[in-house]
């Protein structure tokens, strides 16, 4: 009698077990899935650079997805003919709910706001930066100046 007692109870929790890990999983991918979810729904604020040189007429272009690579190859999301850019000199990306300018290891560097851009930055509208001899001016859309200071 005690045997099958005791086998019942094994068998019982056991079950127990199962059904509780079974519960765990279940409730780690559907927090899974709702993070992805939430991460596909998320929108990347589109971006406007407007591009200058001395002796060149400005011009804006815009971009919608999250990494704009800057540099003299065709390659680049922003290919800029200026022989002090390098290939691929700088990087824009969004992520942290943010734009981020970086140094891809350029041999000039970036400027960002007349200071020397050392590691990746925050970058807001109004923003300024000077790769080789060519000025950037960031705007992000649905930021105003204002709002970013």
């Amino acid at each position: 009698m005690i045997g099958t007692l005791v086998l019942f109870l094994r068998a019982l929790l056991a079950v127990s077990l199962y059904a509780f890990l079974a519960w765990a999983f279940f409730s780690l991918w559907r927090d899974f899935h709702q993070h992805g979810t939430n991460l596909s729904r998320r929108r990347v604020p589109s971006l406007t650079l407007t591009i200058g040189r001395s002796e060149l007429v400005p011009q804006n272009r815009s971009f919608s997805q999250a990494e704009i690579t800057i540099g003299r190859d065709p390659a680049c999301e922003c290919p800029v003919e200026d022989d002090s850019i390098s290939a691929r000199h700088a990087r824009l990306s969004y992520h942290h709910n943010q734009w981020w300018l970086e140094d891809l290891g350029s041999r000039n560097g970036i400027f960002l706001n007349q200071v020397k851009l050392q590691m990746p930055t925050v970058v807001m509208s109004e923003d300024e930066f000077l790769c080789g001899e060519t000025h950037f001016r960031v705007a992000v859309a649905g930021e105003s100046p204002v709002q970013a200071r």
